[in-house]
């Protein structure tokens, strides 16, 4: 039988010293229901939940043996966008909003993932960027707090680009034949 996660713990809801292991996951691992993964310290297991999660710093997801992992967010390429006044900056905004483009609201600042193209636009309505290194959590959806899909995978191969192989819940008949993601 093998091991499987199957309870989120939230933040400041247990003692992080509890922790056996931790994992590393990037903002589409975190928002994931089904996945093989193995911990920074060796604990190979299945994520297995009944609803599709929004894993943040410091969650814990319990194992069927009582154990528990922390969850620790990946650090991601992002850039980060700010411009001039409020007025400028909703506007970057609205044209990222009508890309779906999943976007980090910081204050007077925005976050999403680095790309070429869209840094260009934002250059080109006013906007300055700066590319960085840092965990990402974008918005959820509009009807909740659920994940956003910046992208299609078309039934193609791919490379999210945080050096961690995975499958996804639709690729996966049975846990067992989960690829590993980290």
């Amino acid at each position: 039988m093998s091991l499987r996660a199957h309870e989120v713990l939230e933040a400041g809801t247990w003692d992080v010293a509890d922790a056996v292991d931790r994992v590393v996951l990037d903002i589409e691992d975190r928002r994931r229901r089904r996945l093989k993964l193995d911990g920074c310290d060796g604990i190979s297991f299945v994520l297995d939940l009944a609803q599709v999660p929004n894993l943040k710093d410091g969650d814990g997801l319990r194992l069927t043996d009582g154990r528990i992992i922390a969850v620790i967010p990946a650090l991601e390429q992002l850039t980060e966008i700010s411009a001039v006044d409020a007025d400028a900056l909703m506007r970057i905004a609205w044209h990222l909003g009508n890309r779906h483009l999943p976007t980090e609201l910081d204050g007077d600042r925005l976050r999403i993932r680095s790309d070429h193209v869209i840094e260009e636009m934002v250059r080109g309505l006013g906007g300055e960027t700066r590319h960085l290194s840092a965990a990402f959590t974008p918005e959820g959806g509009a009807y909740g707090h659920g994940p956003v899909h910046g992208h299609d995978h078309g039934g193609h191969a791919h490379d999210h680009g945080h050096g961690a192989d995975h499958a996804h819940d639709e690729d996966l008949p049975d846990p067992e034949g989960m690829v590993n993601a980290v």
